[in-house]
């Protein structure tokens, strides 16, 4: 219970100088030094007393000032959340006061090097002020100690015995270690959470950089900021469009409609990180497929086929499930294309060339359920795939030789189909 209690007053003579926007930072910085300061007064009665004890009132003073004067800036931080304040004057007080103490008693040996607390003051300056606010605190500490060196042996020594000379330098030393470690260990704790939040910040990102661009991509862009274009010579694209679907929108809620997309599309993105292909895209309820790129391969034909035909099947599941009307009709096409980033904000990787545009084509030319492709990408698959001729008036093309992918051969035909 008494712990309790300890912990609900450290954590509210923490907490009593922050202000409601502060940063977690700045809580931090807050809540160190108040608790810093209220230790070192608390420590500094043993100072008092045993100063008093021996008669030695002018020495016995000088920590029951500090007493005094930190007490009263706790309490004006407090009413007044001026930090800045607080902290030079806290600064300043264990910056001087060491000094003065040594002074009184009569030099380094006989006062234990109590001036050892001084340093704790550019330490303070470092980690409540920054590196280049704690110079000046620095160059002052190394004045005092040259000051001190220089009027030790014109200082008058106290009568005070070896045994407590010996304490006096234990406690110093031991306590300002301590002081110093804690100061560097809060320091560190808080680089350390921030290097997490960090990490996890990247993480996130890089994970919806993912989600954008192809890994080689998003590498390259990350390392410079010039354009990223690449040719390839052989690539096979494949778009997917679900087939009356803006029709079947209307009829929907617009939560179901999402919803719906969103398990067409992400069944559609299970497939293809399955087969190794490279999604470019989706265009309101079209699909946008590639293989061979960023990394070519000699199979990226039968890759999207093999994908094809078990997205026809991936929807009809779909279908059944929904208990709606659905069906996709998708286009095939093999041959060179340019790949790269566009934009600046809301940048994406895209395809550009003849066999981008006829695979569309392919697409908006076939019929519900079917998967058109060109005589290239039939060329490369009738060995493994079986295919149905046709002859298509394509727009902008004029009559073409396309084939319909039918299904899987069962045996491998010969050479030349």
């Amino acid at each position: 219970m008494r712990i309790e209690v300890a912990r609900s007053w450290i954590d509210r003579l923490a907490n009593a100088g922050a202000l409601p926007g502060d940063s977690p930072e700045e809580r931090l910085r807050k809540a160190a030094l108040t608790l810093s300061a209220a230790a070192i007064a608390a420590l500094a009665a043993v100072w008092v007393g045993i100063y008093a004890a021996l008669g030695l009132w002018d020495s016995a003073a000088v920590p029951f000032a500090y007493q005094v004067i930190t007490v009263a800036s706790i309490g004006f931080f407090f009413r007044t959340r001026n930090f800045a304040l607080f902290r030079f004057t806290q600064l300043l007080l264990i910056l001087l006061l060491p000094f003065v103490l040594q002074w009184t008693v009569g030099g380094f040996v006989v006062s234990g090097a109590v001036m050892v607390w001084a340093v704790t003051a550019p330490f303070g300056a470092l980690v409540f002020c920054g590196p280049r606010k704690a110079l000046p605190w620095l160059a002052a500490y190394l004045a005092l100690i040259g000051v001190s060196g220089a009027i030790d042996g014109v200082l008058p020594d106290e009568d005070i015995p070896t045994w407590l000379v010996l304490t006096y330098f234990t406690l110093n030393i031991g306590i300002v270690s301590i002081v110093a470690y804690g100061l560097l260990h809060n320091v560190f704790s808080a680089l350390a959470r921030e290097h997490a939040k960090l990490a996890e910040e990247q993480a996130r990102s890089e994970r919806l950089l993912l989600n954008i661009l192809p890994q080689p991509i998003a590498e390259r862009l990350k390392a410079s900021d010039g354009v990223i274009a690449d040719g390839y010579d052989e690539v096979t694209v494949l778009f997917a469009d679900i087939v009356g679907f803006t029709q079947l929108a209307e009829t929907m809620a617009p939560t179901a409609v999402v919803e719906l997309l969103n398990e067409v599309f992400s069944s559609f993105d299970e497939l293809v990180e399955e087969h190794g292909l490279e999604k470019i895209k989706t265009i309101g309820d079209g699909y946008m497929v590639a293989g061979g790129l960023p990394h070519p391969r000699d199979d990226h034909a039968e890759a999207i086929a093999e994908t094809a035909l078990l997205l026809r099947e991936k929807i009809g599941q779909i279908e059944a499930a929904a208990r709606c009307k659905l069906e996709v009709r998708m286009g095939i096409d093999s041959g060179p294309v340019v790949a790269g980033v566009i934009g600046k904000r809301k940048f994406s990787y895209d395809l550009w060339g003849d066999t981008v545009n006829t695979a569309s084509r392919m697409e908006s030319h076939s019929s519900p359920g079917s998967i058109q492709v060109t005589e290239r990408a039939y060329r490369r698959l009738h060995g493994l795939y079986a295919f149905e001729p046709q002859t298509v008036d394509v727009k902008g093309k004029g009559p073409m030789a396309t084939y319909l992918l039918v299904g899987r051969r069962d045996k491998p035909a010969a050479a030349g189909g």
